[in-house]
């Protein structure tokens, strides 16, 4: 019991962060309960993935299809743009959680990370991320940095340009590379993941300022 509670509050808190985030990059309105609710049932079902089934895999690529649907029906995005997000926020998560990673391995203060049940050092791991992926969302919306392409309607024509189709694109290796993490933790070529990372992230960036200051709008139908 003492497991399932530590693991469904620790994912929560994740999660919130996450939707967090990208709320505050894309200056969207966001919603406390609605990011609640959202936590708790992606926690439940990477409970039942993760820990009772072992499927590392499976869940990474549950948790990622979850966020987009949550972007798209809940959150009310346009299913083209929640794709986008889903994608950068992943990214983004998983970036600041490799990095952790990278440091705490580097000083000895982290282990080998096993993905199933309570592990100590993976408890470190989430508040770290938390707390970090928590305060940049703040920095950004307390500096009203950002981006506000994003359409506030779930419905509606977009007219896609270039840069929208290489955002896009940019989404289709994030479940990969995620899974990739598992499978080469302990191989040498795991550091030249957060690389990877960031210049995903880095594309991301430059095609999503200069989608911003483009001045194409939305149109509804």
């Amino acid at each position: 019991m003492l497991e399932f509670v530590l693991f469904m509050v620790f994912s929560v808190l994740e999660t919130y962060a996450m939707f967090y985030l990208a709320f505050k990059v894309f200056k969207i309105d966001f919603y406390h309960k609605e990011m609640m609710f959202a936590g708790c049932i992606m926690g439940f079902f990477s409970y039942v993935i993760r820990v009772e089934y072992h499927l590392v895999d499976i869940d990474i690529i549950v948790q990622y299809l979850l966020i987009f649907c949550f972007f798209w029906m809940l959150f009310r995005i346009h299913f083209f743009y929640a794709a986008i997000l889903t994608g950068m926020t992943y990214q983004a998560y998983t970036f600041i959680q490799l990095m952790y990673v990278v440091i705490l391995h580097r000083t000895g203060l982290f282990s080998i990370y096993s993905p199933y049940g309570i592990d100590i050092d993976a408890k470190l791991l989430q508040i770290l991320s938390f707390v970090s992926a928590m305060g940049i969302g703040y920095y950004i919306g307390h500096k009203r940095k950002g981006f506000d392409f994003v359409p506030d309607k779930p419905s509606g024509f977009i007219k896609t340009t270039k840069r929208e189709k290489i955002l896009f694109i940019l989404n289709l290796p994030t479940a990969g590379i995620v899974i990739s993490i598992m499978h080469f933790f302990n191989s040498k070529y795991y550091f030249a993941l957060p690389l990877i990372y960031a210049l995903l992230l880095l594309c991301y960036i430059y095609l999503a300022y200069t989608k911003d200051r483009s001045g194409h709008e939305y149109i509804k139908l």
